[in-house]
């Protein structure tokens, strides 16, 4: 079931000059949806309505109930362009996201725990995050919102990579399937200081 709904109507008219008026004078976004082995469908969105949608970080990493027309399918949001120096939005696509299909989607990372974190509050260490979101593989009803992390653990100079992350059920890290094993989060030195191992 989608938590978040947008409601959209097909265009026909495409090109730069199309898209431009589309922006400007109807304030739509254009957009197209595709994926699921069927031909890339070109829409229009109401600016307001997926602004107001963007500001809600799990719309990004969400099963989206997109209506094209009154027709709905599943989407995920997979590309956004937005404009370099104003609060615009410039183009967006959608894939999607069948119950047989597999999709990939970039989702946020919660740290948990960081103020009992041992490296920062009995070490003196400092935090750093090398990954504030993870590109996971999996089928539309396994897709979280978000992946927890506990940072309680980490000790100085201890860095957490993402083989010791456990992903939920039906879920794959995309990074590892291609032997990848990236950094998540360490806790380091602050700078000017020294360990009460470096005293020793």
């Amino acid at each position: 079931m989608s938590l978040y709904s947008l409601n959209a109507n097909s265009r026909n008219n495409i090109g730069t000059a199309a898209s431009r008026r589309l922006r400007k004078i109807n304030r739509l976004v254009p957009a197209i949806v595709y994926g699921d082995k069927i031909e890339p469908e070109k829409i229009q969105i109401p600016h307001k309505d997926l602004s107001k949608a963007l500001e809600i970080e799990a719309f990004y990493s969400s099963i989206i109930s997109l209506s094209i027309d009154g027709s709905e399918q599943p989407v995920i949001l997979k590309a956004l362009q937005r404009h370099p120096s104003k609060p615009k939005i410039i183009h967006a696509d959608f894939q999607r996201a069948s119950s047989n299909s597999v999709i990939k989607v970039n989702i946020p990372i919660h740290f948990l725990n960081k103020d009992t974190c041992v490296g920062v509050r009995q070490q003196g260490g400092i935090l750093h995050y090398d990954l504030l979101e993870v590109e996971v593989s999996c089928a539309p009803a396994d897709l979280p919102q978000f992946i927890e992390v506990d940072v309680s653990e980490i000790r100085l100079e201890q860095i957490l990579h993402l083989s010791e992350i456990e992903a939920p059920k039906g879920l794959t890290f995309v990074a590892l399937s291609h032997d990848n094993n990236l950094p998540v989060v360490s806790v380091n030195k602050i700078k000017g200081t020294t360990s009460s191992e470096d005293a020793e």
